[in-house]
């Protein structure tokens, strides 16, 4: 069955904008050409449904474009997806880290009292 790319973007859930921006980026292979309009097979659900994951884990369009390179419906997705997903789970726990200084220097900052600003950085309120 032949999708349109509207009708694709409409069953994904994203604009077709995203669609044609995925397949400059080779995460997606290049559609089919029926006339001047883009058409793809149903299995394209499936790819955009895993580019979605993808995004939803914080994974950089090349970090996805490797995830995704030489996949099929035959390739067990396990082993590749634990190991990248270990790696951006070191980097997000490294952000959240960082968050949480934020939060707490920023805290500080709202219960600063000092009278001026040199007393601030003295004081490291």
């Amino acid at each position: 069955m032949a999708l349109r790319i509207g009708e694709v973007a409409q069953r994904a859930g994203i604009a077709t904008s995203a669609i044609r921006y995925y397949e400059r980026e080779g995460l997606i292979p290049k559609a089919d050409r029926f006339g001047n309009a883009r058409v793809y097979g149903t299995d394209i659900l499936d790819r955009l449904a895993l580019i979605a994951l993808a995004k939803s884990a914080g994974f950089t369009i090349a970090e996805t474009r490797r995830l995704l390179r030489g996949v099929s419906r035959r390739t067990p997705p396990g082993p590749r997806w634990r190991a990248q997903a270990q790696k951006k789970l070191v980097e997000v726990e490294a952000r959240l880290a960082e968050a949480e200084r934020m939060r707490s220097v920023l805290r500080k900052m709202m219960g600063c009292e000092c009278p001026t600003f040199e007393d601030c950085t003295r004081a490291a309120c």
